[in-house]
């Protein structure tokens, strides 16, 4: 199947993810200039996106990416993963973000398009305190 070597070098890119292998292995995994969108971020190119990562690194413990589901269908493929880490500013324990993510791959077999799905407000806003309430008391308001 076209790009399923690619597509299991990825996940695995993903799965073991460290801040000391990160700018050499994205290289590997991504286009030069790769489009990236998440709920936070919208780039393009490798620095761009590497940065996007030492963010993650500087802001989070122990984060890690385990992808549950991978669909591949041509140039197309999408992941479904859990994201777990503990914030460091927080004394919370270990947080759960479940996404998925579409992916585009070139004819070299790169990513030349990444695009992140998760709610931010369920995943990660309604576990704040204060800010957990408020989108907590918008989300029954809305519905």
């Amino acid at each position: 199947m076209k790009h399923a070597a690619q597509l299991e070098r990825l996940v695995r890119f993903y799965e073991t993810l460290d801040q000391d292998s990160l700018r050499a292995a994205l290289a590997g995994v991504y286009a030069p200039n790769a489009d990236f969108k998440d709920p936070f971020n919208e780039v393009r190119g490798l620095a761009p996106i590497a940065a996007i990562f030492a963010h993650m690194f500087a802001h989070l413990e122990a984060p890690r990416f385990v992808v549950t589901t991978r669909v591949l269908q041509g140039d197309d493929a999408f992941l479904t993963w859990d994201f777990t880490f503990r914030m460091k500013r927080f004394a919370r324990g270990p947080q759960c973000i479940r996404g998925a993510t579409h992916l585009r791959f070139g004819a070299d077999g790169l990513v030349e398009m990444h695009r992140d799905y998760w709610d931010a407000a369920e995943e990660l806003y309604e576990k704040f305190p204060l800010l957990g309430l408020l989108m907590r008391w918008l989300k029954r308001s809305a519905s």
